[in-house]
């Protein structure tokens, strides 16, 4: 277990619960009429994924889409069951960055009544689709507190070709639309934000890089450090996407798998807990 002088006691793990066939970058390949007659991996996924938690005594919270907790709701019991935070990932997997007001309200706020209809729990946590609040949408917190929320994570203060927004914020803040926003982590190289909260870059780069990073972070920010992933990247056998572009199927197949071995040094390597227990306790 790692504990570096005047690093964060405890960080923050990260689970977007959605399916192969949800992410944006298969968007144009599968239609979501589909979505109901694809195989369904996500839910023996997340099974897998808490087994690994309670091995390392470790809590997360599980940005859940709303169509997922429609569909397996007594997964959502058992991530409640055992200790875990539960917040929104949206219904049907839709980019903030796509909707207008109406519709990203009627999307979230479904999520928010089918999360907590399964779980018997009140969800104040939400995060974005591939990240996509930024300067053309902050309405967007507007409806959060709404509805609500008492805090995001949907900003990814990087240069990115699908996502990102550079100069916003990098560690924890209140908006002024009073909405807590939980930026991904990064550090700084030349003058640039690079990210190191998971996703493709986890899977891309050798451990002791990604683990000296994170130490980097921890050492030179004094923040918690928080990390994402989703169930499908720990699922190497999945179904192929037909016809998605050699860059879509890079990203998305890149290392599955090794991820499971990586997901696991992380929870060797560090304590984790929930964003709420982290990030709100000392609001």
């Amino acid at each position: 277990m790692v504990q570096l002088d005047n690093m964060p006691n405890k960080q923050v793990m990260t689970v977007d619960v959605e399916d192969y066939f949800h992410v944006s970058a298969f968007e144009n390949n599968i239609d979501k009429s589909d979505w109901a007659s694809l195989e369904l991996r996500v839910e023996s996924n997340v099974y897998r994924l808490l087994e690994l938690f309670e091995q390392f005594n470790a809590k997360g919270t599980f940005f859940t889409l709303g169509w997922v907790a429609e569909r397996c709701p007594n997964l959502i019991k058992a991530i409640v069951e055992q200790g875990h935070e539960l917040a929104s990932h949206g219904y049907a997997h839709q980019r903030v960055s796509h909707m207008d007001r109406a519709q990203f309200k009627q999307d979230v706020e479904l999520s928010k009544q089918l999360l907590e209809d399964a779980s018997g729990q009140v969800v104040t946590g939400y995060r974005a689709p591939s990240f996509s609040i930024n300067d053309d949408n902050t309405w967007a917190y507007d409806v959060l507190l709404e509805l609500g929320f008492e805090y995001s994570s949907s900003t990814y203060p990087i240069e990115h070709d699908l996502y990102g927004v550079p100069k916003w914020p990098r560690f924890c803040y209140t908006r002024p639309e009073g909405i807590i926003e939980i930026p991904i982590p990064t550090v700084r190289k030349n003058d640039k934000n690079i990210g190191i909260g998971g996703g493709g870059y986890f899977r891309l780069y050798p451990y002791w890089l990604s683990k000296k990073r994170i130490d980097n972070f921890l050492k030179t920010e004094q923040q918690p450090y928080s990390f994402y992933f989703h169930p499908w990247e720990i699922d190497p056998h999945q179904p192929r996407i037909e016809g998605a572009t050699i860059k879509s199927k890079l990203r998305h197949y890149l290392n599955l798998s090794k991820m499971e071995a990586k997901v696991v040094n992380l929870l060797k390597d560090y304590q984790w807990d929930t964003m709420r227990n982290v990030y709100l306790a000392k609001k």
